[in-house]
């Protein structure tokens, strides 16, 4: 990646960051929901840190 592509997905990543912790704090306001959604954002969550750990190298 150059060094646009990295800054952007920098961007986007923080940006879903975000976005998750606005759904978790909202989440946190109201009853709970359906096991259906929590699942869903727990994959986000799930994707956002090994987004964020970047790809590791494969081992030969």
């Amino acid at each position: 990646m150059n060094g646009n592509s990295a800054q952007l997905a920098a961007c986007h990543i923080a940006d879903l960051h975000a976005q998750a912790d606005a759904h978790r704090l909202a989440l946190a306001a109201r009853p709970p929901r359906e096991l259906r959604t929590r699942l869903g954002w727990t994959l986000v969550e799930l994707g956002l840190r090994l987004a964020a750990t970047g790809p590791q190298p494969a081992v030969a």
